[in-house]
């Protein structure tokens, strides 16, 4: 399954045998809600004994999140109590790119307008740019990053006088949602939908899945054989295809496997996980063999095909030992390249039914 279109690392040793993923790249930039803990804070299982050993076996762990609010330190201490042994600089934020993304635009030693959180205020300072409260405070551009539920509405306003007097508008992140111990929230995107209708500007934006947040990833870890891993296509996964990485998608946040059969090309991911074990174990390849309506794809004694306007999957759950998740993983080549370009709109519930998913 090469859902990047970018191709794999070379996973094999001279002697023929695979390696694990975490072998074959050199750092894992993870995501962390729905990766690594729960939005409540609590470790996901597996996570830290996975991540322990990948870090042991000589791979780097980054931690990288669209979160703007906690600084490094706070990130890097949550995740060594988890049982994580952290460092600040293993953390990379929204609030880190955003920073850097205004300091290379604006004369140094500027004053910025801040609507935000600590974490934003401790990057920019970190870029040599100074937050200021008040558009009167004669800041020369608007950083808008996530402030928490507390943020009060009045910041909305201060960044609108100032974006309405044609100050450049910086945003780290523009996720509309942010998960909770409570649910589902709104996030740093919807706080800046606020700004927009007000004033009908249009931010230059940092976060994943864009650009700045992938350039300032690679400049603070040094990865050359780089693999994201996240839970999200339309951050994480997407942020890799721009970036022109590989990536693991871990099902353990908010994607379904039905939501990955549909994944556009730039949604789709290069591998597939049940959890961060994936990384310690090399990924099965998935064959493409012919079916009796065109192409079949195999992987660990499943064969996916189309017919009908329905994805097809062949195989047994019971007696025989075979892996769920290889049948997700020839499904998925199946469904891409059946959709081509596109999403797929193909009837899966079959499908998934074998595999005990729908």
């Amino acid at each position: 399954m090469t859902g990047s279109g970018r191709g794999r690392r070379d996973r094999n040793r001279p002697d023929g045998s695979a390696v694990a993923l975490s072998e074959a790249y050199d750092t894992a930039l993870l995501d962390l809600d729905g990766v690594v803990y729960y939005a409540g804070g609590h470790a996901i299982a597996h996570a830290v004994e996975a991540l322990g050993a990948a870090r042991a076996g000589g791979m780097r762990l980054a931690y990288v999140t669209n979160n703007a609010l906690r600084t490094p330190d706070t990130v890097a201490a949550h995740l060594t109590q988890l049982g994580v042994p952290s460092e600040p600089s293993d953390v990379i934020t929204s609030a880190q790119a955003v920073a850097r993304l205004a300091a290379d635009e604006v004369p140094p030693g500027s004053r910025v307008l801040v609507i935000g959180g600590e974490g934003l205020r401790v990057a920019l300072r970190e870029r040599g740019l100074v937050p200021v409260e008040s558009a009167d405070d004669g800041p020369v551009a608007v950083v808008q990053g996530y402030g928490g539920p507390e943020l009060p509405w009045g910041r909305f306003a201060e960044a609108s006088y100032a974006v309405g007097r044609g100050l450049p508008w910086y945003a780290s992140n523009t996720d509309r949602t942010i998960p909770s111990a409570r649910g589902i929230g709104p996030g740093n995107g919807a706080a800046v939908e606020v700004v927009r209708i007000a004033t009908g500007a249009e931010p230059k934006v940092a976060g994943k899945p864009l650009p700045p947040m992938h350039r300032e990833t690679v400049l603070r870890t040094g990865a050359e054989r780089p693999l994201v891993v996240g839970d999200r296509l339309d951050t994480d996964i997407e942020g890799a295809f721009n970036g022109g990485v590989d990536s693991l998608l871990v099902l353990t946040g908010v994607t379904d496997v039905a939501r990955l059969l549909a994944a556009v090309p730039e949604h789709r991911p290069t591998y597939v996980a049940a959890d961060l074990r994936g990384l310690l174990v090399p990924q099965p390849e998935v064959t493409e063999t012919a079916g009796a309506d065109g192409a079949a794809f195999a992987c660990g004694g499943w064969t996916a095909s189309v017919s009908g306007g329905a994805l097809l999957l062949d195989g047994e759950v019971e007696g025989d030992g075979l892996d769920p998740l290889d049948g997700v993983r020839a499904l998925c080549a199946a469904a891409w390249t059946d959709a081509g370009a596109g999403a797929c709109g193909l009837d899966a519930g079959k499908a998934l039914e074998r595999l005990g998913l729908a």
